[in-house]
């Protein structure tokens, strides 16, 4: 009955490596606006195999010169997934140890590492400000570029001191609003604008400040520390997923962890 269907190994690779793609697509604009465009962009897309497959030439000639046309407009449409698609992609890869190492050998790059002591430092603070009702935001580089972020506050180049931390992050102070970024050991920029998360699963309890480090995290692969000023909890957050610390010595932990 269907002798006429000659289907392969590729052929069945084919159709379930393009069923990923459309469920990550899916998973990445869930929630949004974009999905309702996604589905009738998929919807249009099988219209035009149908017109096709009926060999309706005028008609899927119109349909076809659109989906041409339609290629450059999702790129313009969807930049903002498509790149925090790429960039997941690529913190994915880059997360790994191994593959830092083996581009810092070959690019003379350097692994932004925490030492213990700078580690301690934060830490701290950290405390100190969660004691005093301090809100803090303090973004930890790892090996994505964070020049967008860093230019759009004050530069500092200073080496990191629970001291500075505090006086930075002091209510009064004219560099506490914002986030601070340390990278490779130094702080090297405060009063940073970070961008904020369009995740509409986030819980509303969560501010501003909560939702700019889970932005932050979703286009890059840094970390970020946050002490919130309303409760005094601390939060650690990574690939978009934020989680409140129970205590310091956790907040260490997390921290180490992510490194490696």
């Amino acid at each position: 009955m269907f002798g006429f269907i000659n289907i392969e190994l590729i052929d069945i690779i084919d159709i379930v490596l393009v069923g990923v793609l459309i469920y990550q697509a899916y998973k990445l604009i869930r929630g949004t606006a974009a999905l309702n465009i996604f589905i009738g962009i998929i919807g249009f897309y099988f219209i035009w195999l149908v017109v096709k497959a009926l060999q309706m030439e005028l008609l899927s000639s119109i349909l076809g010169q659109v989906m041409g046309v339609g290629v450059l407009a999702l790129i313009i449409l969807f930049q903002p997934e498509i790149r925090r698609f790429l960039l997941r992609m690529g913190t994915r890869y880059m997360n790994s140890s191994r593959h830092i190492r083996f581009i810092s050998f070959f690019f003379g790059g350097k692994e932004k590492v925490l030492g213990s002591d700078e580690l301690n430092e934060i830490t701290q603070a950290c405390r100190r400000m969660s004691e005093s009702f301090t809100g803090a935001l303090i973004v930890l580089a790892k090996s994505s570029s964070l020049n967008f972020i860093i230019e759009s506050g004050d530069r500092l180049d200073a080496r990191i001191s629970r001291r500075l931390i505090e006086n930075i992050f002091f209510k009064n102070a004219p560099m506490h609003d914002g986030a601070m970024v340390i990278s490779a050991s130094r702080i090297v920029a405060a009063r940073c604008t970070l961008p904020i998360s369009e995740n509409p699963h986030i819980p509303a309890f969560y501010g501003m400040r909560h939702r700019a480090a889970i932005g932050i995290s979703e286009q890059s692969d840094a970390t970020v520390v946050v002490v919130s000023e309303e409760t005094g909890d601390v939060s650690f957050v990574s690939d978009g997923v934020i989680k409140k610390m129970n205590s310091i010595t956790e907040l260490r932990l997390a921290i180490e962890s992510s490194a490696n």
